[in-house]
């Protein structure tokens, strides 16, 4: 589900936006039972021929709305949550494990199932609309998307499954993947990151048979909304929901993070279930935010062919839960290629304690770079993109230092600090010059900036 998240211009970049025709090349991927078979990720960039993307082995027109770069593409379908060893791998295969144990069916088979291969290319419509999204929902935004087009787009989060998942008649399970959405940059955002979703449906008799005298119990009425219920769900319905949603994860993060770990319920809004919370952990005296979750929108449900049933749904970052409890201090390493990190996660089993030992810590490289924001729509985050785009894992965070508006023009400048820093050498003043540079060219021709620099 999503969580954490409060959702361009075409930047049409000369060196670095997608050429007319990108191929992709790559093997479609398959929803299956506890599947972990990884999409190939070599990719290649074709000459211009025609004004499309391929991407997984199908083809997408782009259009007025086509704001993916290659350096996102290079991303996809490296599924670092399918890569064995990898500490993103080891938190999924952690809760698996943890789901398989506790919860389980009749005849004494897991529950829940378990889909980490599904494509990350989804339809506009499975992203948003299916999840009762509005249209003029800010999470719509191409400021905050990576689009193909105006149909299809690389998934924000996997909650963009939930309704193909129920659909299929799943009632309990599990889905992992990549999600993608344009942010700010610093050591706990990065635009491609990893999810886990949870979705668990109730009949009537298997929300209430373990409750005193609760045969006269009823999953529905015909009531009123509220902050506590959706009109359509009795109190009693809910109420054993939300509690069974808690328990559940209360008793996932204690089995992840240990014993008299202290977990706290904070109220908040998303559109797709209600009502909703957040779940913050306190881990070495800080209160941090780990997960979100709520009863979901019996419309949703509806839809999608269980009528007759209520449940709840969860969606956790693994980055977050890595990076809490490995200690690892910067998100870009998820990304190393480095045998000095990588080696750290290779364990006899997946419980085994692990602290990151931090690399050689080099150096940052900072520079300023300052410009008058052009008249029509400017937003942070397609400058974020280009910074992205052009300086890739080299930029360590960028923060928007000062806002100034010009008493007589009224034109607004922006000053913004770059701090460059590779994860894995010392960066040399030159490189960081042409990048910084380029940086500064590709803002004033691509976003209309004018600079002072």
């Amino acid at each position: 589900m999503a969580m954490l998240w409060k959702f361009m211009r075409v930047a049409k970049y000369s060196k670095t936006a997608l050429s007319p025709k990108v191929k992709v090349r790559g093997i479609p991927t398959h929803s299956r039972h506890s599947s972990s078979k990884s999409v190939p990720s070599d990719f290649a960039a074709s000459a211009p021929c025609s004004n499309t993307v391929e991407l997984l082995g199908k083809s997408y027109p782009q259009d007025d709305y086509s704001n993916v770069t290659e350096k996102i593409l290079s991303k996809v379908g490296k599924n670092l949550h399918n890569r064995k060893h990898h500490p993103l791998w080891l938190i999924k295969e952690q809760v698996k494990e943890h789901f398989y144990k506790h919860y389980l069916g009749r005849r004494g088979t897991p529950l829940f199932s378990v889909y980490d291969a599904l494509s990350p290319v989804v339809t506009v419509q499975q992203n948003f609309d299916s999840l009762l999204i509005p249209q003029n929902h800010t999470s719509r935004r191409k400021e905050d998307n990576y689009y193909l087009n105006r149909d299809h787009m690389l998934r924000a989060h996997t909650s963009a499954h939930q309704w193909d998942l129920i659909h299929s008649g799943l009632d309990a399970f599990l889905a992992v993947g990549d999600v993608y959405r344009r942010d700010t940059i610093d050591n706990t955002h990065y635009p491609v990151f990893h999810q886990m979703e949870g979705v668990r449906l109730f009949s009537c008799h298997e929300l209430f048979s373990s409750i005193k005298d609760g045969e006269g119990l009823q999953l529905f009425e015909q009531g009123h909304r509220t902050a506590h219920k959706q009109e359509c769900h009795t109190m009693e319905a809910v109420r054993l929901v939300e509690f069974n949603l808690k328990q559940v994860l209360t008793k996932l993060m204690t089995h992840i993070f240990g014993d008299g770990l202290q977990v706290r319920w904070v109220d908040c809004y998303f559109p797709f279930t209600h009502p909703s919370f957040e779940m913050e952990i306190n881990f070495q005296g800080e209160w941090m935010e780990v997960l979100g979750c709520g009863v979901m929108e019996q419309q949703l449900v509806n839809s999608a062919g269980a009528q007759d049933k209520i449940g709840w749904a969860f969606g956790l970052g693994l980055e977050r839960l890595a990076m809490i409890l490995y200690d690892i201090p910067d998100i870009r390493l998820f990304w190393s290629e480095d045998e000095r990190f990588l080696k750290q996660f290779i364990g006899r089993h997946i419980w085994q304690k692990i602290k990151f030992q931090p690399l050689s810590r080099y150096p940052p490289l900072i520079n300023d770079i300052s410009f008058w924001l052009p008249s029509e729509t400017y937003s942070q985050n397609d400058f974020y993109d280009l910074v992205r785009t052009i300086g890739g894992d080299l930029i360590e965070k960028v923060v928007l230092l000062d806002e100034f508006a010009h008493p007589k023009t009224k034109k607004v400048s922006h000053c913004y600090r770059i701090i460059y820093r590779h994860p894995e050498r010392t960066l040399t003043q030159d490189e960081v010059h042409r990048i910084h540079r380029a940086i500064e060219e590709s803002a004033v021709r691509e976003l209309g900036v004018e600079g002072r620099f």
